[in-house]
């Protein structure tokens, strides 16, 4: 069962979403305002799901909490203000999706369903627990972690999601707009330069790791023949 985490500060709505995740099977857990929220942002739930205007503390705040405890946990964005400019912020600080009010909510529970999906189940690589790339780095996909000589690299969970991708369309040309799809799913608002900058940081951080750049197109990873 997931546990998620849900922070909105008008009380009629903080009721009915958490009927309606609940109503899916998952376990939420809800607070009215940020500051209650980061006393249990160790606890590290699956999901948060957060309203980014708060009476105390705005969820871009808790966010940068939320992250520095474990960068890898997903967050969805909830605001009144249907601006592109707090979809690409937010996408910027580590949010996974974003949600406009007004909004149905049956609509946040499909988007929770599909994104918990995404990260923690249907990854096709999943299937194999450990890989081992080019006889340096192991990719342990359950815990989403990255090794070198059994120390951990330290990555982002777009870096991750970005690098198992990748490795699942091994040799595989892939789009800038390909890749983001799979990250982002469709919701993505910004510019497809994004994923240079991820394909950048994964160099800098894994520079045995072959990624072609298809120049005016994509990527590609080849697997070393050593």
């Amino acid at each position: 069962m997931y546990n998620i985490f849900l922070v909105e500060d008008e009380k009629n709505l903080n009721d009915i979403l958490v009927f309606y995740l609940q109503n899916e099977g998952f376990n939420v857990k809800s607070f009215i305002c940020g500051l209650d929220a980061e006393k249990y942002v160790q606890e590290e739930p699956h999901l948060w799901i957060l309203d980014i205007m708060l009476p105390d503390m705005d969820g871009y705040e808790l966010i940068k909490r939320i992250k520095k405890q474990n960068d890898d946990t997903p967050v969805i964005f909830i605001s009144a203000r249907d601006e592109e400019l707090d979809r690409v912020i937010g996408l910027q600080m580590g949010s996974d999706d974003y949600i406009a009010k007004p909004f149905l909510p049956m609509e946040l529970v499909i988007r929770t369903r599909k994104l918990l999906t995404r990260i923690y189940e249907n990854k096709k690589i999943s299937k194999t627990i450990n890989l081992l790339i080019n006889n340096t780095y192991t990719i342990d996909f359950n815990k989403r972690m990255v090794f070198q000589e059994n120390e951990r690299i330290d990555i982002t969970s777009k870096e991750f999601d970005f690098l198992a991708i990748m490795i699942n369309n091994k040799n595989n040309a892939l789009s800038r707009e390909d890749i983001i799809t799979k990250i982002y799913d469709k919701d993505y608002f910004g510019s497809d330069r994004t994923i240079d900058d991820l394909v950048r940081r994964i160099r800098k951080k894994l520079p045995e790791l072959r990624i072609e750049t298809i120049y005016g197109y994509g990527y590609r990873w080849c697997e070393s023949e050593y």
